[in-house]
């Protein structure tokens, strides 16, 4: 049988996989994946074929995929958090023109976005916005506009890789955007290891998040205009009345 399924398998906690990524990885002959997810499932599939590439191969893994799955094979391409965010769907599909003869099923899996917001609290109760800071495959000047109009319509913004090694202090000038229409007191939040060994989650101010260290396994959250701390957990308010 020839199929692919694309699958998010959450922050990497067997905890947080879904029953039907779950069974997915568990029909499938191969596993494939960028290399620190598919180190993420080694113990737990054994058996399984794995396939990995670093990053910025990720045309290469697509292509491979398909290939082993052109040889009768189930497939399990995983991404971490869900595939359709940030992840490998779109690419897969795009790519799946050329193997119309091989059925590409998405599987959903629990993103950053929502895993780090159950950590902190409830900051995205009300309308919110994702943007990745990552200018790879997105210019600079396209994410400034975008966190300014967030910024400016009063989302809650969710951002994911706030800064690497090469980009140091892109979450700094992320805030001094964001200052533009919010206050310093803003309360936000910041959770690392999403799900995993060394998790950690912090709520301050977007004065203070100006200053704060982040990495790639960090997410951001940004409050709204209404947004606030009770018994240390981050709140954005929907509206209800009490």
């Amino acid at each position: 049988m020839k199929k692919i399924y694309v699958v998010g398998i959450g922050p990497g906690e067997e905890g947080k996989i879904t029953f039907q990524a779950q069974k997915a990885l568990e029909e499938s002959q191969v596993i494939a994946g960028y290399t620190v997810y598919v180190d993420l499932l080694k113990e737990r599939f054994p058996k399984k074929r794995m396939i990995s590439t670093p990053m910025k191969q990720e045309a290469k893994r697509c292509q491979t995929a398909f290939l082993e799955a052109d040889k009768d094979q189930i497939v399990s391409m995983v991404c971490s958090g869900d595939p359709g965010v940030y992840g490998m769907a779109g690419l897969m599909l795009e790519i799946g023109k050329d193997y119309p003869h091989i059925p590409v099923e998405i599987v959903p899996g629990v993103t950053a976005a929502t895993a780090g917001a159950a950590v902190l609290g409830a900051p995205l109760i009300h309308d919110f916005a994702v943007i990745s800071l990552s200018d790879l495959l997105t210019p600079w000047e396209k994410i400034e506009k975008r966190l300014l109009a967030a910024a400016a319509a009063d989302f809650v913004i969710c951002i994911y890789n706030p800064s690497s090694k090469k980009r140091k202090d892109y979450l700094q000038k992320a805030c001094d955007l964001i200052l533009k229409y919010q206050r310093e007191t803003t309360v936000c939040g910041v959770v690392s290891h999403i799900g995993r060994e060394g998790e950690k989650a912090l709520i301050m101010t977007l004065g203070q998040l100006r200053e704060q260290e982040t990495d790639m396994f960090t997410t951001v959250f940004i409050g709204n205009s209404q947004t606030k701390e009770i018994n240390g957990k981050m709140v954005t308010p929907r509206g209800y009345e009490i």
